[in-house]
C-alpha cells in the first residue's frame, strides 16, 4: 500500500501514497533503460555508509555478488530532487542495475519490483559483510583465476559482464 506507480511522464497512475520526490531519478533510469520496469531508491544503512564515505565497493570478494550484481559504481553528488541529480546515474546505466548515490543512498532497478528490491537487499548485506571484515582487519580478494571463473559462470547464466573481455 506504500507503493505507487507512475507513467513515463511522472503522472501517478496507481497507489494511495504520493509519488516520491525523487521521481525524476526513477524516470531517468526507465527512459534510458526500456528493459527496466521498477526502480527502488532508498537509504539502506550499510550501503549508505559507503555512499557517505565515498568508498568504492570492493569487487571480487563474494561469488554471489560477482555473479548476480557485478560492479557497483558511485554516482557523483548532486542536490537531490532535480534533474541534475537524476542525470548523475546516466553514465552507469548500461553496465549495472545498482548504483551508490554519493552522500545520499542507493538506487537499484530491474525487470520487476521484487528484482529491484532484492538487488538493494543484496547490496546492503554485502556492505554489512565488508564493514565487519574491515573490523576484523582485512578483506580477502579473489585472485584473477577465481575472478575469471566466476565471470564465466555468470556468462553461463546468460548474464553478460564486460569484465570477462578484460580477463587474462
Amino acid at each position: 500500500e506504500d507503493i505507487c506507480a507512475v507513467d513515463l511522464d511522472g503522472n501517478q497512475i496507481a497507489g494511495n501514497k504520493k509519488r516520491t520526490s525523487e521521481i525524476l531519478l526513477h524516470l531517468t533510469i526507465m527512459k534510458h533503460r526500456p528493459d527496466i520496469k521498477a526502480v527502488v531508491h532508498c537509504h539502506p544503512p550499510h550501503a549508505t555508509a559507503f555512499a557517505v564515505a565515498g568508498e568504492a565497493i570492493p569487487q571480487c570478494v563474494l561469488p554471489e555478488v560477482e555473479v548476480f550484481m557485478g560492479e557497483i559504481p558511485i554516482a557523483p553528488y548532486e542536490t537531490p530532487g532535480g534533474q541534475k541529480f537524476a542525470d548523475t546515474v546516466i553514465p552507469f546505466l548500461e553496465a549495472t542495475n545498482t548504483i551508490i548515490l554519493r552522500n545520499h543512498g542507493t538506487v537499484s532497478f530491474g525487470k520487476d519490483l521484487q528484482d529491484a528490491y532484492w538487488k538493494t537487499e543484496i547490496l546492503d548485506a554485502y556492505c554489512s559483510i565488508l564493514l565487519l571484515c574491515t573490523q576484523l582487519g582485512r578483506i580477502n580478494l579473489l585472485d584473477r583465476r577465481q575472478q575469471t571463473e566466476l565471470l564465466e559462470v555468470k556468462e553461463k547464466f546468460g548474464l553478460h559482464d564486460d569484465r570477462l573481455a578484460c580477463a587474462p
